[in-house]
C-alpha cells in the first residue's frame, strides 16, 4: 500500500506539474512534449486505478497520433513569436474575464456535485469475473455517456478542421494543386501534334 500510494503521489505530481507547463511554456513545441509527459502520466494513473485498456488507449492514440499530430502542426505553422507576445497585452483583459468564468462554471459544478447511493453502489460494487475491462466500459460508454461521446467527436472533428484550416493558408510563391483544374484539362492543351515527313527533321 505505501508504494503504491507513493507512485499515485508521483504520477499526479508529474501530470500536474506538466499541464501547469503545457500552459505557461513559451515555446509551443515544448508545451507539445510537456502534453506527451502528462498524458505517459496519467496512462500510469488508470495503471494503478486498474483501467489497462484506458491507459493503453491514451499512449497509444494520444500519445502516439494526436500529440504527434499536434507537434507537427505546431511546427508546420510558423508562428512569429514577436507578433504574438505584443498582442498578448491587447487581449489580456479578455483572457482574464474568459478565466473567470471557467473558474465560476467549475465552483458550481463541483459545490453542487454528489454522489447518489446507486452512484455509490455502482463504483463500490466489483467487475463481474465473466466482464472484461473493456467490454464494461464500452457498456457505459454507449448507454448511459453516448450524448457526451458524440459531443466529444464532434469537437475533435472540428479541432481537426481547424488545423487543415491553418497549415492549407495561401503563401506567395508557393504553387498548390487545384484539383478542377486538372480535371477540366483538355488533350488538346497539353498536347501539339506535328506532321513529320519522312527522311526530314521538324
Amino acid at each position: 500500500m505505501i508504494i503504491q500510494g507513493l507512485t499515485f503521489y508521483m504520477f499526479s505530481l508529474v501530470a500536474i506539474t506538466s499541464a501547469l507547463l503545457v500552459v505557461t511554456s513559451r515555446n509551443p513545441v515544448h508545451s507539445v512534449l510537456f502534453l506527451i509527459l502528462a498524458f505517459f502520466n496519467v496512462a500510469g494513473l488508470f495503471v494503478l486505478l486498474g483501467a489497462e485498456f484506458l491507459a493503453m488507449i491514451l499512449v497509444v492514440v494520444y500519445v502516439g497520433a494526436v500529440a504527434v499530430l499536434f507537434m507537427f502542426v505546431v511546427m508546420m505553422l510558423d508562428i512569429n513569436f514577436v507578433e504574438l507576445r505584443q498582442g498578448f497585452l491587447q487581449y489580456l483583459p479578455y483572457g482574464i474575464v474568459i478565466g473567470l468564468v471557467l473558474l465560476i462554471e467549475l465552483v458550481i459544478v463541483m459545490s453542487g456535485w454528489q454522489l447518489s447511493s446507486e452512484t455509490l453502489n455502482v463504483i463500490a460494487s466489483p467487475i463481474p469475473e465473466t466482464k472484461t475491462n473493456t467490454h464494461a466500459l464500452g457498456a457505459i460508454i454507449y448507454t448511459d455517456y453516448i450524448y457526451s461521446f458524440q459531443v466529444a467527436g464532434f469537437i475533435l472533428l472540428i479541432a481537426m478542421i481547424g488545423a487543415i484550416v491553418l497549415t492549407h493558408r495561401k503563401r506567395p510563391g508557393v504553387r498548390k494543386q487545384k484539383i478542377a483544374n486538372q480535371l477540366a484539362r483538355k488533350p488538346e492543351d497539353s498536347l501539339k501534334i506535328h506532321k513529320v515527313q519522312s527522311g526530314k527533321g521538324i
